[in-house]
């Protein structure tokens, strides 16, 4: 979970618009809409999920493993974190 106010705002408001997203397609169903305008609805819908995803993650490994975690092991470097995410972030597109 986000920890910090600011990943935590930015995770729920991502929620917000991916719900907004949901109940749009069910009115969309609901009515009877072509598969086209569904399928686009549909990968508009994974790919904001995919987005919360990757910023929990990103959240989850800066805390982890970027600000000196307890765990006895030092802290990631800024950019081998930076590289971690950015790769992460592609794999979840």
């Amino acid at each position: 979970m986000p920890h910090s106010p600011d990943d935590k705002k930015r995770a729920l408001a991502r929620l917000h618009r991916i719900k907004g997203q949901a109940e749009g397609l069910e009115r969309a169903i609901e009515a009877g809409a072509e598969c086209g305008l569904l399928l686009q609805q549909i990968a508009a819908l994974r790919g904001a999920a995919g987005g919360l995803m990757a910023e929990v993650l990103e959240s989850h490994l800066r805390e982890t493993l970027g600000e000196a975690p307890d765990n006895g092991r030092p802290a990631l470097a800024a950019d081998d974190l930076a590289d971690i995410t950015k790769m992460l972030r592609t794999y979840l597109k």
